[in-house]
């Protein structure tokens, strides 16, 4: 069976600072036209930072949209869509937290909504900390703290961290050590 749609017009609606909102018109599968309304993004990386005992280092951050704190690991844009995600990865652990990894492993991509919302975060596992100075953007206020890994794995289960890319990282991490048959 065709799955794929085909696009037949596009149709720049906003071009912002970190996104642009597009509406294409597509013909289905079936041969119907449809619209479609999405949002493209250069792209993302979030890092779980591990610590040799088993802590998961975390941020506490304002989000604007829904007007809460939320918890969070590390996590920041791309600077370009060309950019390596492992350095942007290394980047932003440092910016944020100050913590430059001896080991940093690539989990695999998270896509938050894909049917409206074209980012594709990479994740990434750091290991071996070391911590230096946190370099801030100008416009970035967090708090940065630790948690066992064992403890951010119940939060996420009772839905105290709802955060989608900090659900599926620490999930990741605990079932990729629990069949390494290491505690957490």
């Amino acid at each position: 069976m065709r799955l794929e749609e085909k696009t037949t017009s596009s149709k720049l609606i906003y071009d912002g600072k970190v996104v642009k909102l597009f509406e294409d018109e597509v013909e289905l599968p079936n041969g119907n036209p449809a619209r479609r309304e999405y949002v493209k993004h250069v792209g993302a990386v979030c890092i779980l930072p591990l610590t040799d005992d088993g802590r998961v280092v975390l941020e506490r951050q304002f989000r604007y949209p829904f007007g809460e704190i939320l918890t969070e690991i590390p996590a920041g844009k791309l600077d370009s869509p060309d950019e390596d995600p492992t350095a942007a990865a290394l980047r932003e652990l440092q910016e944020e937290t100050g913590i430059v990894p001896r080991e940093i492993v690539y989990l695999g991509d998270y896509l938050g909504s894909p049917a409206i919302f074209g980012e594709r975060i990479r994740m990434f596992l750091a290991r071996g900390l070391t911590y230096r100075e946190q370099h801030l953007d100008e416009d970035e206020f967090l708090e940065v703290f630790t948690m066992p890994l064992d403890e951010a794995v119940e939060k996420v289960l009772s839905g105290e961290i709802p955060d989608g890319k900090t659900q599926a990282a620490v999930l990741k991490v605990y079932t990729i050590l629990q069949k390494e048959g290491k505690k957490t």
